[in-house]
């Protein structure tokens, strides 16, 4: 029983608390591609540097306040930070849609317009943060790391393995239920919520019904903005910040977002853990994991590893053709299926 309990903590501390945390961050991300797909009808390739430039404002604001000796410890000074980044991104995007999607819209592109325009978008934003903040690691983080340490457990529990809750752990799966609790309030009980959702299914009886088109694309990419930067912020917090990074999440969030049925808020985030914990279970080394659990003469003399970690976001390349061939709609059914 204790070796069960040992190889429990194992991959509790390895696998299930970080997947749990990676998928957090990637359903928020995915929430925000999902939303613009269901409401503006195109996959917006702009989103991953989105998150990288609300995460970068958070990080100047981050450091001003540090500097001027403002804290809320324990907890990392970037929350206070955080409205800013999120102003900073919604003026962003409500600016990048008046100057270049709006034109589109009005023309009654078709959705690869506003996917190709989306990519442009995506390079300039990317060329931007890079210039502004420099291409490397940049790291934010303060308070207290953890919430508790692998000692203090092992000390609590007698166990030989010990589970390390970080902060920024923590902070992520919290922040991600309430942002989702909110959201879905909005959407199915407010009226500006209801208004998109009637846009979302048909635009021209929308029009008709007295919906302001304008309005609801305004609230939708505040919703995007918002979604962006609170994934962006929660993922350098619990890693660090490198502007390059944000344009590979790219991958798994839109992997998330096909995978969950792309335009359903409720397949993003289920999207999001299957993506996240498929890229943490075949990157881990079960070597140690498995000697807890079966005799001494079957322990495994390699790591048992199925995938370096060099090559988890093609976890993510693989899982969406396999959806794409055997269940295009995804796990729920998104828009346009």
């Amino acid at each position: 029983m204790v070796d069960f309990l040992n190889a429990f903590a194992l991959l509790s501390n390895f696998v299930i608390v970080p997947a749990m945390t990676y998928g957090s961050q990637l359903a928020l991300g995915a929430l925000g591609v999902t939303l613009v797909y269901g409401i503006l009808r195109f996959s917006n390739f702009a989103h991953g540097d989105t998150m990288a430039f609300g995460t970068m404002v958070t990080i100047f604001a981050t450091w001003g306040l540090q500097s001027a000796g403002v804290s809320i410890h324990p907890l990392p000074t970037a929350l206070l930070a955080l409205p800013v980044g999120i102003a900073a991104t919604v003026a962003l995007c409500l600016v990048i849609d008046r100057s270049v999607y709006k034109f589109y819209r009005k023309s009654r592109s078709v959705p690869v317009v506003f996917l190709i325009a989306s990519v442009g978008v995506m390079f300039v934003l990317n060329g931007v943060v890079r210039f502004i903040i420099g291409p490397g690691d940049q790291r934010f983080a303060d308070g207290e790391r953890f919430i508790i340490k692998a000692k203090a457990f092992k000390k609590l529990t007698g166990l030989n393995e010990g589970i390390a809750f970080k902060t920024s752990q923590g902070l992520t799966i919290v922040t991600a239920i309430i942002v989702v609790a909110a959201l879905f309030w909005f959407l199915n009980r407010t009226r500006s919520g209801k208004s998109m959702r009637a846009y979302s299914d048909n635009e021209d009886l929308a029009r008709l019904s007295g919906i302001n088109p304008e309005r609801v694309v305004m609230i939708t990419w505040t919703l995007a903005a918002v979604l962006a930067t609170i994934a962006g912020v929660l993922y350098g917090l619990d890693k660090s910040f490198k502007p390059f990074t944000y344009f590979q999440l790219l991958l798994p969030i839109f992997a998330s977002a096909i995978v969950g049925g792309l335009g359903n808020p409720l397949g993003a985030i289920a999207g999001g853990f299957v993506i996240a914990f498929s890229e943490v279970v075949v990157a881990y080394a079960y070597k140690k994991f498995l000697t807890y659990l079966v005799p001494e003469q079957w322990a495994p003399d390699s790591l048992v590893q199925l995938l370096s970690t060099d090559y988890k976001f093609a976890v993510s390349f693989v899982i969406l053709v396999l959806v794409l061939l055997i269940r295009p709609t995804g796990i729920f059914k998104g828009k346009g299926a």
